[in-house]
C-alpha cells in the first residue's frame, strides 16, 4: 500500500515523538539514582580540630563543642579559650589552630589582613554583645550607672584596650565622658569576672552573656549607654588547619540553627 506524501510526514513526526519519549522516560529514572548516590557520597566529617575561641564564649562552644561530636560520632572538637588578641598572637605565631571565634572583628582582621590571609575564605558574623557592669553579691558599692564607675572609692577592675572587651569599654568612656580610674586591666573577660566574684573588686565591666553565666556568683547592672559599643563576633577557619573539612563542618554548626539556639540561650544578640 502506497501513503500519500502527507500521510507519510505525520507517520515520521509521530514515530520521532515516540523514540524521544521513549528515552526521556528511560534516562530519568538513571539521573534521579546519580544525583542521589552523589549527595549521599558526600563523606561524614571525621578527626579532630582545634578551636581557638574568645574567652567570652567558653561556656556556649563547650556545649557546642560537645554537641556537634554527639552528631558527629568520630569526631574531637579540642577548645582553647582567651583574650581574642592573645589567640590572634598565637595563632599568628604558628599555633596549630584549625577554627579562629573571635569576639570582635578588629582581631580577626589582623588574621585576614595578613599576607597571606591567616584565614581561609571570609569569615562569617554569627552573634553580637554588649557590655553589663558585674558586681559582687548584695552590690556592696552600691554600684547604679557607668558614671558611678568614674568614682575613684569605687574598685573597678576593667579589659584591657588590646582585649575586645576593653575596646567596648573605651569606646563607652569616650562616648560619656568618664574616665575610669580602673584598678587593674585584665587580658580577658573571664579575669575581669574571677575578681568580681571573688570579691577582689566592687564592680567589673563584662559581657552580659559573662553575667548571665556566672549565676548567682554575681549581679548584673545594665546601663543604656552599653548600646554604644556593641561587639560583633565572626568565626573563620585557620588557612593551616589540617582538617578543613571538619573546620568547615563545625563552622557550619555553629552558624546554622543549632548553634545560633544555644547563642541566643546564653543571652548573645543575632549577628
Amino acid at each position: 500500500m502506497k501513503l500519500s506524501f502527507r500521510k507519510l510526514g505525520v507517520a515520521l513526526v509521530a514515530a520521532a515523538v515516540l523514540t524521544g519519549a521513549a528515552a526521556c522516560s528511560s534516562s530519568t529514572p538513571a539521573a534521579t539514582t546519580a544525583a542521589t548516590a552523589s549527595a549521599s557520597s558526600t563523606p561524614a566529617p571525621t578527626g579532630t580540630i582545634v578551636v581557638f575561641a574568645a574567652a567570652s564564649l567558653k561556656a556556649t562552644f563547650t556545649s557546642l563543642a560537645t554537641s556537634f561530636e554527639a552528631a558527629n560520632p568520630g569526631t574531637t572538637i579540642t577548645t582553647n579559650f582567651a583574650g581574642s588578641s592573645d589567640l590572634v598572637t598565637q595563632i599568628t605565631g604558628g599555633a596549630p589552630a584549625d577554627v579562629f571565634a573571635s569576639a570582635d572583628t578588629a582581631n580577626m582582621t589582623k588574621l585576614t589582613g595578613a599576607a597571606p590571609s591567616l584565614i581561609t575564605g571570609t569569615p562569617v558574623n554569627f552573634a553580637t554583645n554588649v557590655l553589663e557592669i558585674a558586681v559582687p553579691p548584695g552590690n556592696p558599692a552600691n554600684v547604679k550607672t557607668f558614671q558611678d564607675l568614674g568614682n575613684s572609692s569605687i574598685k573597678t577592675v576593667i579589659c584591657a584596650p588590646a582585649v575586645p572587651c576593653g575596646a567596648a569599654t573605651a569606646k563607652i568612656e569616650k562616648s560619656t565622658g568618664v574616665t575610669i580610674p580602673a584598678v587593674s586591666e585584665e587580658s580577658s573577660v573571664t579575669d575581669v569576672l574571677g575578681k568580681v566574684s571573688s570579691g577582689e573588686a566592687d564592680a567589673g565591666l563584662v559581657y552580659v552573656t559573662d553575667v548571665t553565666g556566672a549565676g548567682t556568683s554575681v549581679q548584673g547592672v545594665t546601663f543604656p549607654e552599653s548600646s554604644s559599643a556593641v561587639n560583633t563576633y565572626p568565626i573563620g577557619e585557620v588557612s593551616s588547619s589540617k582538617n578543613p573539612a571538619l573546620a568547615e563542618a563545625f563552622i557550619a554548626y555553629v552558624t546554622g540553627t543549632d548553634g545560633q539556639a544555644v547563642l541566643k540561650a546564653a543571652g548573645f544578640g543575632a549577628p
